[in-house]
């Protein structure tokens, strides 16, 4: 697992703390890997698993939405993330992240 990977596990767990998220969400990290939010376990995945919404950006962004220097929809609007799949968890998502 690369130290991306592990770094986003760790500030998932962080911004989660408490929080389920209502069915499962994957962030695709550019060139580092997936990982998976499944209710309140958060995990590395391969890129195959399936999620009900799936979340992709480059490391930088996912830093960035992580860690509240970049709004989540702000980095959609402007292209740093793509959504694919139910558009509603990915909504959840962002107001957990926020």
């Amino acid at each position: 697992m690369s130290d991306v990977i592990s770094k986003v596990i760790a500030a998932l767990k962080d911004k989660l703390s408490g929080e389920t998220l209502d069915g499962s969400a994957k962030f695709m990290i550019e060139e580092e890997g997936a990982v998976i939010v499944d209710g309140s376990d958060i995990r590395a995945s391969d890129e195959s698993e399936a999620a009900d919404v799936t979340l992709t950006a480059d490391a930088e962004t996912v830093e960035d939405l992580l860690s509240g220097d970049l709004n989540p929809t702000s980095a959609f609007m402007t292209g740093k993330l793509s959504v694919d799949g139910d558009m509603s968890k990915a909504m959840q998502l962002a107001a957990i992240l926020s």
